[in-house]
């Protein structure tokens, strides 16, 4: 599985991380991303939001003054990948994804991979946990999209600003409207396949969120009652970018070493 990604160039930064640029064995797109290996075999995946890009953990002052240091304290490795750009997870940057998790086993030594992200990260995390949950050791999805399709017609039915910008780069990534592609939709809904997220999941969503409806999140939530290792916390009156705080504490007790032993 290596070789299905070249890797063209690295780059050491002197923080401790690298920046890796490879060309896609998908289709030959150049990408990057950032690597900044930790004290033992647990890597955290970070997957940005729409309109970021493959640094934002590192840059983005509410996440890299957060979630950042309990990831290092804790000992953890730390995967920030570009995947593409707006692609939501799109089977292009899964492949991409699954490839790169070889390479950092095969590399680095890794052995269970964590993925910790929100927005268009929090949608991917469960759209590549359901798809290839055999990768995924534990999820925490902030105010995710987790039917693809149907957010995909929200956005839709709801125009306007970077409703709009969404709507396109999912089109553009899926290679149509769910319509068009629908068992691609379907296999890249989390909710549709609820079944496979047989790892521990935490679902964070404010309830007045502008830019995801909650009830996104409320639906998955109705999937997986009673799955012992799923945890819900909905946020009264909080929006799309809400306070870390109530966060930490769930990641936290995601990444305790027994998860490790476990």
């Amino acid at each position: 599985m290596v070789d299905r990604i070249g890797i063209t160039s690295r780059h050491l930064q002197a923080t401790g991380r690298t920046r890796v640029d490879y060309t896609s064995g998908v289709d030959g797109l150049n990408d990057w991303t950032l690597l900044q290996p930790g004290r033992h075999t647990g890597w955290i995946v970070v997957l940005h939001g729409h309109g970021s890009d493959g640094n934002q953990v590192f840059v983005r002052p509410d996440i890299r003054d957060t979630r950042l240091p309990i990831f290092e304290e804790l000992g953890y490795g730390v995967f920030s990948p570009n995947l593409r750009g707006n692609a939501w997870m799109s089977p292009s940057a899964r492949d991409d994804l699954h490839a790169w998790l070889d390479i950092l086993r095969a590399e680095y030594g890794a052995e269970k991979f964590f993925f910790i992200s929100g927005s268009m990260g929090g949608t991917s995390n469960l759209i590549y946990a359901a798809v290839h949950p055999q990768d995924v050791a534990g999820v925490v999805a902030l105010c995710p999209a987790t039917d693809l399709p149907g957010y995909y017609r929200w956005c839709f039915e709801n125009p306007g600003g970077v409703k709009d910008e969404i709507r396109n780069a999912i089109h553009a990534a899926y290679g149509g409207s769910p319509a068009e592609q629908p068992k691609v939709y379907d296999r890249h809904s989390a909710l549709r396949n609820a079944s496979n997220l047989t790892m521990p999941v935490v679902v964070i969503h404010g309830d007045s969120d502008p830019l995801i409806p909650v009830g996104q999140s409320r639906r998955l939530a109705e999937s997986l009652r009673g799955k012992a290792d799923f945890q819900y916390l909905e946020l009264p009156g909080a929006g799309h970018d809400f306070p870390q705080d109530p966060v930490l504490p769930y990641i936290r007790r995601m990444l305790q070493p027994d998860f490790l032993a476990g």
